[in-house]
């Protein structure tokens, strides 16, 4: 209940901040999907959010749930704890159930905060459950919430969805930190193509 009037609220306000959305139609009506997207500020979890017309259920850091109140509104919002930087374990079981349970699930690959530059070192949490769940893994561009203040005032609000990485080629391999190193790579090419239209 909170999170769909959450929800309503939100849309709400991003259309009088003229939020533009595109490709949306991208995003399987049913199903698993994974939806990575670039992180450029507090603003973008919540832009996704709404903008996708089914739930999304986001991976957020375990700081933000330090604090039992906002904790619990996180949850309230489909949101889990991830421990950053490490071999989440719990995490990672917890997301393999979302997807397990055909929902779609949020995340913003470490090092995506803008645009990913050559031989930057992206983490491998995303193509780990692409290739564990098999579910596909949608691109998504948020634009303009890093230089938007007042929020939407100055600068145009857009959330670009792009096709489906194509995974075929790795689906079915055996999962070797080699094999994560490319296709995390190749997830965030398909996110920063969708930066540089």
């Amino acid at each position: 209940m909170i999170y769909y009037c959450a929800r309503g609220i939100c849309r709400l306000l991003f259309v009088f901040l003229g939020l533009k959305k595109e490709g949306i139609d991208k995003i399987p009506r049913k199903g698993a999907v994974i939806v990575a997207s670039n992180h450029m500020s507090n603003w973008d979890p919540i832009m996704v959010g709404i903008s996708l017309p089914r739930p999304v259920y986001f991976m957020a850091k375990v700081e933000l749930f330090n604090n039992k109140i906002l904790g619990k509104l996180l949850t309230a919002l489909h949101a889990f704890p991830v421990k950053r930087g490490a071999a989440d374990r719990k995490a990672i079981r917890q997301a393999l159930q979302v997807l397990e349970e055909g929902k779609v699930l949020g995340i913003f690959p470490e090092g995506a905060r803008k645009k990913v530059l050559p031989g930057a070192q992206v983490q491998s949490g995303v193509a780990l459950l692409a290739l564990k769940s098999g579910a596909p893994v949608i691109p998504v561009a948020c634009i303009g919430t890093d230089k938007a203040f007042p929020l939407g005032w100055f600068r145009p609000l857009l959330v670009k969805v792009g096709e489906p990485v194509d995974l075929d080629k790795y689906r079915g391999q055996k999962i070797s930190s080699a094999v994560l190193e490319e296709v995390s790579e190749a997830i965030m090419q398909e996110i920063n193509s969708l930066l540089d239209k």
